[in-house]
């Protein structure tokens, strides 16, 4: 038993991966070409990758929303465990990102699932809104600007069904929602996200220390 988490060195996440991971080749490929670009760090981990399948599954998921795609392998490993009939709405304003993804979406044969969305992620959800898809999302997950978060939360709620899940990343900011120094514009959106979400009566929620803070916030 612990009272806190378990601090994760290198050594004892390299054996997390090790008996826990299972990633598609596929997936470790795309994110080991992700590795050696600059941009490397807006990458989620591959066990983060893993534990939103694994939620996508518990939901029994069809239909799912993703604010924030980068090179696609948060949407690959959701849309892996979709259904035939799953679909994945992915928001991002970036094609030369988006680009590197869809060969490794064909080559696992879920290209189909996924509706890739160009452009602002808030005008591609109020669209959604506009045409009549509020509540009927079962899963969200939002990884894109800071300071939009609560607007994309909002809008995430208004789509997803109640019992939906939502999934938010980065919430820990890699320490900075603790340092008083630290008052750019992305952590103070940061700190105002995590302190309306835990006022918020409409979801239950959990922060999980995973990747670099994953709150999960469920609507009721």
């Amino acid at each position: 038993m612990s009272s806190r988490p378990t601090t994760l060195t290198d050594p004892l996440y390299d054996y997390l991966l090790s008996v826990s991971l299972r990633e598609p080749n596929v997936l470790t490929r795309l994110r080991q070409e992700t590795a050696n670009m600059p941009q490397h760090n807006m990458q989620i981990s591959p066990d983060q990758g893993q534990f939103m399948g694994l939620l996508v599954e518990l939901l029994g998921a069809e239909k799912c929303l993703e604010v924030g795609t980068f090179t696609g392998y948060s949407a690959l490993s959701v849309a892996l465990h979709l259904p035939e009939n799953g679909r994945l709405v992915a928001c991002d304003i970036s094609e030369e990102f988006t680009n590197r993804a869809k060969p490794y979406w064909r080559e696992a044969g879920v290209d189909g699932k996924i509706d890739l969305r160009i452009g602002p992620a808030l005008d591609t959800l109020d669209a959604l809104i506009e045409a009549g898809e509020k509540a009927t999302f079962d899963f969200a997950f939002i990884d894109a600007d800071k300071v939009n978060y609560l607007n994309y939360f909002q809008r995430a709620l208004d789509l997803i069904r109640p019992g939906g899940l939502i999934a938010i990343d980065n919430v820990l900011w890699a320490g900075a929602v603790i340092d008083p120094a630290r008052n750019d514009d992305d952590s103070e959106a940061i700190r105002a996200f995590n302190t309306a979400l835990s006022r918020d009566s409409r979801v239950s929620i959990s922060m999980l220390p995973i990747g670099d803070g994953l709150t999960l916030a469920r609507k009721r």
